[in-house]
């Protein structure tokens, strides 16, 4: 165990974190998600909902500042304008860390982002449209 870090963090998810550059993106995912279709490097959170994640990765990562949307999440598929709670709560941690909230693109684009992410972490969210795309910032 260490000191001041979210449990959340397994050895795993603190390597793939800790050896992103800035720019590599790192992709939290549902349950529905197909991570291990998806994935370079998969990193499992089965016990975890998808906003702890975000909030244990946030307490690591610094989120990109050079770009206009370092967060990304899925478009609801029928109703773009739909916000879904998982994203309400997304939004809500970004704006704590500092980070501004995420655009939403659609479903087919999240995928594809996802597959060239340099890690998917894939946890037991089970609320729809609980994914998001960080881009990795600097640590100034």
């Amino acid at each position: 165990m260490l000191l001041g870090l979210d449990p959340l963090l397994t050895p795993d998810l603190l390597h793939a974190l800790a050896s992103a550059g800035h720019g590599d993106r790192i992709a939290i995912v549902d349950a529905n998600f197909p991570a291990a279709a998806n994935a370079r490097r998969l990193i499992r959170l089965p016990g975890a909902d998808a906003a702890a994640g975000l909030r244990a990765i946030l307490s690591v990562l610094p989120i990109d500042d050079f770009e206009p949307d370092p967060a990304l999440v899925m478009e609801v598929v029928g109703d773009p304008a739909a916000t879904p709670e998982a994203v309400t709560d997304f939004s809500r941690l970004l704006r704590g860390a500092g980070a501004v909230p995420p655009r939403a693109v659609p479903r087919h684009d999240f995928y594809a982002l996802a597959r060239e992410a340099f890690a998917v972490v894939a946890t037991g969210e089970r609320r729809l449209y609980g994914n998001i795309l960080l881009t990795k910032g600097v640590v100034r």
